[in-house]
């Protein structure tokens, strides 16, 4: 397989990815993923890793998160040689007495070998402590040397 085949081939892994979130699917969002993944949570600056954290991050995803989403807007979407890039806005119902609250994100679904190498998002710390719940509490600095290589 070439570098477009296999290129085209991990982008429909990131779209079907994409879509089963959407769709409340989490056996085939971790069927989308290596073995090893890794979420980058920026602006926060930790990371987790794993398949068994992936798990235990969509089961918070799929059961608490996804009840309080009113709805969401794909805003645009990028690919390049590493991933797939997009740009949401998400409004949920987590503002004060059940308000409806606004939400901007940007996330970066990576490219591993044959599968999605994990996530780097970027949004408010307010977004990502909804996402990401419990999980965040086994997250980790990343570890980012100065300078980089």
């Amino acid at each position: 397989m070439g570098f477009a085949a296999a290129h085209d081939d991990l982008v429909s892994v990131a779209l079907a990815h994409a879509a089963a979130e959407a769709e409340d699917d989490i056996d085939t969002v971790l069927a989308t993923l290596e073995d090893n993944p890794v979420y980058e949570l920026h602006p926060l600056g930790v990371a987790f890793r794993g398949m068994d954290a992936a798990r235990r991050y969509y089961e918070h995803f799929f059961s608490t998160f996804q009840p309080s989403s009113a709805d969401y807007t794909l805003r645009g979407q990028w690919v390049n040689e590493q991933g797939v890039a997009q740009e949401y806005t998400i409004w949920t119902n987590t503002g004060p007495d059940g308000g409806v609250e606004r939400h901007d994100v940007f996330a970066i679904l990576t490219f591993g070998t044959t599968l999605l190498s994990g996530e780097r998002l970027y949004s408010t710390e307010r977004l990502v402590r909804l996402l990401f719940g419990p999980v965040l509490d086994e997250a980790e600095p990343i570890a980012v040397g100065y300078p980089p290589d």
